[in-house]
């Protein structure tokens, strides 16, 4: 009865069916963040690669812009990605900032509900608000960085932004903010969706196992970059490129010397 009558009260009862849509966006909510947290893994990858070594990251890099595909490097193609990415941060974010508080005393009243029940759950959930709230403004930055200057993602480029230009701890921040929110997002899914079949106590652990090891990759690859930008710190914005890559340049040079 007493829900029969919140339902009339409300005016819900007059409605022939129940809305669908609250399900549908949650869904799209979840997919868009588990793509994001994937790729924000990958990505991981990608960037950790210059702990290989220069040529190593200079390698991924030209791949992603069709190098060893067309024989010649199209920094649009990254661009096209990063476009992608960014639609699927902005469809994300959109769709979490409904269940966001949306009042100060909305704010108090979770907070103190989290507090009060001490549940892990909970706690990571703001936790998760925090770094999505950040995420919005640090990874909508790097990501128009990258749209507008995919030809700059480069061992000493990057590096040069990290130290010459004083990005590390714009970098630090998105790193910690990142990690986080993922880790805490995927945790929230596998409970939600019951995949895989494990407890609670058991998805944490991966969870907190998962995100110490990215932090952990992210914090030593931060540094690499950082020893790069110091070591070039007197000699300007200057690009790597591969020792075979040079001889590869001279030799069509002279070719084309030749045959003038």
């Amino acid at each position: 009865m007493f829900h029969e009558t919140i339902l009339i009260q409300t005016g819900l009862a007059d409605r022939p069916r129940k809305s669908r849509w609250p399900a549908r966006l949650d869904l799209l909510q979840g997919a868009t963040g588990l793509f994001l947290a994937l790729f924000m893994w990958l990505h991981m990858f990608f960037v950790a690669s210059i702990l290989l070594g220069e040529t190593a990251m200079w390698t991924i890099a030209k791949f992603f812009e069709g190098y060893f595909i067309f024989g010649k490097a199209y920094p649009w193609l990254v661009s096209c990605v990063v476009g992608f990415v960014a639609l699927m941060l902005v469809v994300h974010a959109l769709l979490a900032v409904r269940k966001f508080p949306i009042s100060f005393q909305q704010w108090r009243t979770v907070r103190a509900h989290a507090k009060a029940m001490r549940h892990g759950d909970s706690t990571m959930w703001l936790w998760q608000v925090y770094t999505g709230f950040l995420m919005f403004f640090l990874a909508s930055a790097h990501l128009y960085q990258m749209f507008f200057w995919p030809q700059d993602i480069n061992p000493y480029l990057s590096a040069a932004r990290f130290w010459s230009d004083g990005l590390w701890p714009f970098y630090l921040v998105l790193l910690l903010s990142v990690e986080l929110h993922a880790g805490i997002g995927l945790y929230r899914l596998a409970v939600k969706w019951g995949w895989p079949n494990a407890s609670r106590q058991t998805l944490q652990k991966v969870k907190w196992t998962l995100t110490g090891f990215f932090l952990v990759l992210g914090l030593v690859t931060l540094a690499a970059y950082m020893k790069i930008g110091y070591e070039l710190r007197d000699q300007g914005r200057v690009e790597y490129t591969p020792e075979w890559v040079v001889k590869k340049q001279e030799g069509a040079h002279r070719n084309q010397g030749d045959g003038q």
